[in-house]
């Protein structure tokens, strides 16, 4: 049991968390909260009062009420903004003064001006000031530096899109293998024209220099271009099919 600075005859019932000591973190630019839990390990109703030297820079809920057997109550006390020096030592302290609880109460006013001094139990506790150290700077900014990745991953988890792609580039690279074999067969066919026209006109000279009659070679040559012509026509057309496709 917390018995700190007690001033009545009867120890503290009360106790108290923490017991001694509230500390309040800084900066001190917003409002710093705190929490005094009180449990009442007793079989008797306990009445409580929160007192504090300062009480313009602090707001305490609840800073008065009753506590029933075995159970307890969480005092929030939260510290007003102001211009912290750390030169300046605190001389801030709160006291949580307590009675047993008359039966039938109804009015708590009246208990304690009515409370005897030897019926009043006390604990005091100073507050504590505290900036943020260097340690605690660093968990911040690697916890800073750790959100980014956290969120990357959660970016980064569903990617349906690789395998459409994949299958995609299947289908493509059939289309390009399919021209390319179309090409092939287009390149062929005009190395053979070309050996057509080639011996066409070797015939020619030969019908000239025999002094045969051109017209003869004339229809034979004309009668060896068309087909070859007409397969590359087809190619052509069988190549622009599957480049139409490839496009769309």
């Amino acid at each position: 049991m917390a018995a700190a600075g007690a001033l009545a005859k009867h120890e503290q019932i009360l106790v108290l968390d923490p017991p001694t000591d509230l500390k309040f973190k800084g900066p001190f630019t917003d409002v710093v909260t705190t929490n005094l839990k009180l449990r009442n390990p007793s079989d008797r109703k306990v009445c409580f009062k929160v007192k504090t030297t300062a009480p313009r820079r602090y707001c305490v809920r609840p800073n008065s009420g009753i506590i029933d057997p075995g159970s307890s109550v969480t005092v929030s006390v939260m510290l007003q903004p102001f211009d912290y020096d750390p030169n300046e030592k605190s001389k801030h302290k709160f006291m949580v003064q307590t009675i047993f609880a008359p039966p039938n109460i109804t009015d708590m006013e009246a208990v304690w001006k009515e409370a005897k001094p030897d019926e009043l139990m006390d604990s005091k506790l100073r507050c504590v000031f505290e900036m943020p150290n260097e340690n605690d700077k660093m968990n911040d900014i690697d916890a800073s530096k750790s959100a980014p990745v956290l969120n990357t991953a959660k970016q980064d988890g569903p990617m349906p899109k690789p395998h459409s792609i994949s299958l995609n580039d299947t289908e493509t690279r059939k289309l390009v293998e399919e021209c390319k074999r179309l090409q092939a067969d287009v390149m062929k066919l005009t190395e053979e024209n070309r050996h057509l026209r080639d011996e066409g006109l070797r015939l020619r000279k030969v019908a000239h220099s025999d002094k045969s009659g051109p017209s003869g070679l004339a229809l034979r040559e004309n009668g060896s271009n068309p087909l070859p012509s007409l397969l590359v026509v087809i190619a052509a057309v069988f190549i622009g099919f599957f480049l139409g496709k490839f496009i769309l």
